[in-house]
């Protein structure tokens, strides 16, 4: 019996699901949302519990996945590897470290020796994930037709991640420096993907949700600039914010010609950005904001509510309906 063949054979038995890396975008939007409730019950006069439950939420939701994950590149390698080696679901197996150091700051309150060992261990992977692809993006040949904004994923969330929770530990001076790494790699980014949108065939109805995470870069990035320095905001924060606002009223403009394709977990390629710009308005409130930053806030906090409610029924109805994952690819003799 071959390895292949035993492969399958134990996958058949198990049954386990086929989980893609693309499910650790779930994670990033309920932690996401449990951050913007957190900076909110420090503002506002809301339940702090919230918060809570929902960090807590998304620290499950990403074990799960980890094993399922893991799991998969046991019992059914050859599709592992087919993900990896996929111009575009390649750069969601990046998410895994990014995931990690979400939960890491997630229980930062709870348990601050396992947020930095979870920390070091998703910021390592992240590193060594960016480094690779990034290597194999530079030597070429790629179709232009396969650019999307999941390139932000390894380099920008990467980065900016590991600057947000690396000064939350105490490390921002670190911080500073990942931030720095995460805005230069998405300003360089930008200019490619949006020369693909313009000048490249129409992009394909399956790979439009992926311009949610158009939304990440300025609004993550504010986010980690704000974790990264202290005092006022100052006017480079006031301009991500403004840009990420931007993007967010393109996205809305947008979304008749996304929700094409039909409702799948690919939608939750929003929910970070989504909840990371209610974030950053929230947080930059905390310290002393007024204006325009503080006549959004509520608006944005309502829409990050919003959006990751719609998008979380709407994958609790996929999953009762047995629909949620994708069909396993079929085996090979």
């Amino acid at each position: 019996m071959t390895m292949q063949s035993a492969e399958r054979n134990i996958g058949a038995g198990l049954r386990l699901p086929r989980v893609p890396a693309s499910f650790y975008s779930i994670v990033l939007g309920v932690a996401g949302l449990g951050s913007s409730w957190r900076a909110a019950a420090a503002i506002w006069p809301v339940a702090t519990d919230v918060g809570e439950v929902l960090s807590l939420l998304a620290v499950a939701i990403w074990l799960v996945v980890t094993l399922f994950y893991a799991a998969k590149w046991i019992v059914a390698r050859e599709e592992a590897m087919a993900e990896i080696d996929h111009p575009v679901q390649c750069c969601f197996v990046g998410l895994a470290g990014v995931a990690t150091m979400l939960v890491a700051l997630a229980l930062l309150p709870y348990m601050r020796i396992t947020s930095e060992i979870l920390f070091a261990i998703g910021v390592a992977f992240t590193l060594f994930f960016a480094l690779w692809r990034t290597g194999l993006l530079w030597r070429g040949g790629r179709d232009p037709v396969a650019t999307t904004a999941v390139l932000y994923l390894p380099l920008g969330a990467g980065s900016f991640v590991a600057a947000t929770v690396a000064s939350a530990l105490g490390y921002q001076d670190w911080g500073q420096l990942a931030f720095g790494a995460g805005f230069f790699s998405a300003l360089a980014i930008e200019s490619v993907l949006l020369h693909r949108l313009m000048t490249s065939p129409v992009m394909a109805e399956q790979l439009r949700p992926t311009l949610g995470i158009q939304l990440a870069p300025p609004a993550v990035g504010s986010l980690a600039y704000l974790s990264a320095t202290s005092g006022p905001p100052d006017m480079l924060v006031h301009a991500m914010l403004g840009y990420a606002v931007l993007q967010a009223l393109l996205l809305l403009r947008l979304l008749p010609w996304i929700m094409k394709q039909p409702f799948g977990a690919s939608y939750w390629a929003f929910t970070f950005g989504v909840t990371a710009l209610s974030t950053s308005a929230l947080r930059m409130v905390g310290r002393g904001d007024v204006g325009a930053v503080a006549d959004l806030a509520p608006f944005l906090f309502l829409l990050a509510n919003v959006a990751v409610g719609l998008i979380a029924i709407g994958t609790i109805w996929l999953l009762i309906r047995g629909k949620l994952l994708p069909a396993p690819a079929p085996a090979r003799s």
